[in-house]
């Protein structure tokens, strides 16, 4: 398929997401995604570090992840870009309560600063556009995330999605990396 095609479907995807959360209330967005399913949790050593994101207005919240393993003692690490172009690397997260530790990156997203130090995660929680039951996923368009699996094998890579992000099948292309797993408020995709 042509990157077009992609970026059409990204589109339909973003429109679809966005639909699906305002059709949520505040209420019941706010039950979910506080803490990793058992089965996930069970996979996870006691030291990894937990690399996650800070999440856009209608992507799958991350942050009550980033409560439960800063809690459980673990190190927490987002994405860090120094510019647009920039490579994605991690950095240390301390304040998942107050986001204190965080300002925006060249992208509008929060991220940890400059002076944070570098951590490269053994788990990862990635956001998505799109996703299939065979753990095919569709993100930004970037190739950040693939790129950086790519770069640092193995990692256990699990996507976070609202169920209105399955797809039956997505355009693939030989850089893309298929995830380990996928957890909706009503599923966990995939066998770890």
């Amino acid at each position: 398929m042509t990157e077009i095609t992609k970026n059409q479907l990204r589109r339909s995807l973003r429109a679809a997401r966005r639909a699906h959360v305002e059709a949520q209330s505040d209420a019941i967005r706010g039950l979910l995604f506080h803490r990793p399913p058992a089965p996930i949790a069970a996979q996870i050593a006691p030291d990894a570090v937990i690399g996650l994101y800070h999440a856009g207005p209608f992507e799958t919240p991350a942050h009550g992840y980033a409560r439960f393993f800063h809690d459980a003692g673990h190190t927490l690490a987002l994405p860090h870009f120094t510019a647009r172009d920039a490579a994605m690397t991690f950095r240390r997260h301390t304040d998942p309560y107050d986001r204190s530790d965080l300002s925006p990156g060249p992208f509008g997203m929060l991220q940890p600063g400059e002076d944070a130090a570098p951590f490269t995660p053994d788990v990862l929680f990635v956001p998505l556009i799109g996703f299939t039951a065979a753990l095919d996923r569709l993100g930004q368009g970037g190739g950040h995330y693939d790129r950086w699996l790519a770069e640092h094998p193995p990692r256990l890579a699990i996507g976070l999605a609202w169920d209105a992000q399955l797809c039956a099948d997505l355009p693939t292309e030989p850089h893309d990396r298929r995830l380990d797993a996928v957890i909706t408020p009503t599923r966990i995709y995939g066998s770890l």
